[in-house]
């Protein structure tokens, strides 16, 4: 097979899975409605960015994520009005807060998490630890070798934040999950 048809044999195999991961999205939220969909991500970012005994700034999130900050401000706004998300006064400037989860959000976040493990678990059982751990470390060099040509796209555009569908390239990879 050439080149170009492997290229959109693989595109049409990507297009497949993200189909699913909305199918999987739809009924965790169905079945495990605290958080909504699409905002587990957003919960474990503040939860990273967060550590222990801190907080994280808005506009942190929205580096991280790759988020519009308008959008990263309404996805906060949902989730302090569900008691997931608490903003507290920053000392050192007045005009921000921190964000940082609430007990319900880190018990709704394990939670999230337990269920795509469980389900992961199931899919996966009749995969042997090699070929779980083959998949892995292809997963993680495709979305790095694709961050790396978005990245590119963005220095022959210009400023990556003008070029639509990029990530801004200030954040790898690690950052944008």
């Amino acid at each position: 097979m050439e080149t170009s048809a492997r290229h959109t044999e693989l595109g049409d195999r990507l297009r497949d899975l993200m189909s699913t991961l909305r199918m999987i999205r739809h009924r965790r939220e169905v079945a495990r409605p605290a958080v909504p969909s699409g905002m587990v991500g957003m919960l474990l970012q503040i939860d990273e960015l967060a550590g222990p005994a801190s907080g994280c700034h808005a506009k942190e999130l929205a580096d991280r994520s790759g988020l519009d900050p308008s959008t990263v401000s309404r996805a906060v706004a949902t989730l302090v009005a569900r008691d997931l998300v608490v903003r507290q006064a920053d000392p050192a400037d007045r005009r921000a807060s921190f964000l940082a989860l609430t007990d319900h959000g880190r018990r709704a976040l394990a939670e999230a998490r337990d269920w795509y493990g469980d389900l992961l678990g199931r899919a996966l059982a009749s995969w042997s630890p090699a070929e779980v751990e083959v998949l892995s470390t292809a997963l993680d060099r495709l979305g790095r070798d694709i961050q790396g040509s978005l990245d590119q796209l963005g220095n022959i555009h210009g400023s990556s934040d003008q070029v639509p569908g990029t990530i801004n390239p200030r954040r790898d990879l690690e950052a944008a999950r």
